[in-house]
């Protein structure tokens, strides 16, 4: 069902100094920045060397984000992996009776599709899965 690691979500209390500290720091490439309104967040992508990192911070103070921040501070907020079909990994998913946050795709950030497995069923590790299907 996975295809491979598509990018590490990271949760930041500020894309601006997040961005300059590992582009400036570590020579990452800031490729893109992109607001998702409906789950209340900005997305930076970064390259460099490996996996996408997006780092990810909150627009609104009810942002399932500013909660993880309050309960966690920064951080790694998700691990993301690529799959042909959302749909059918989804259907596969629920049918093996794994628990779900999204049972269908949702619009995530830069055109991709998304739905969350809940951390209860993967040892506690917020996964995230993603196509290039149709997301807005």
């Amino acid at each position: 069902m996975l295809e491979g690691l598509n990018h590490i979500g990271i949760a930041v209390e500020s894309l601006e100094e997040a961005i300059s500290a590992l582009c400036k720091g570590l020579g990452m490439k800031h490729v893109a920045t992109e607001d998702v309104p409906d789950q209340k967040v900005r997305v930076a992508a970064l390259e460099g060397g490996g996996p996408v990192i997006e780092l990810v911070e909150q627009t609104s103070s009810d942002s399932p984000i500013s909660r993880f921040l309050e309960k966690r501070g920064p951080g790694i907020h998700h691990i993301a992996y690529q799959v042909a079909d959302l749909e059918e990994a989804l259907r596969s998913l629920k049918a093996s009776g794994v628990r779900l946050i999204d049972e269908v795709p949702r619009p995530g950030a830069f055109g991709k599709r998304i739905a969350f497995i809940h951390p209860s069923a993967t040892g506690g590790i917020l996964i995230e899965l993603c196509d290039e299907g149709e997301a807005h």
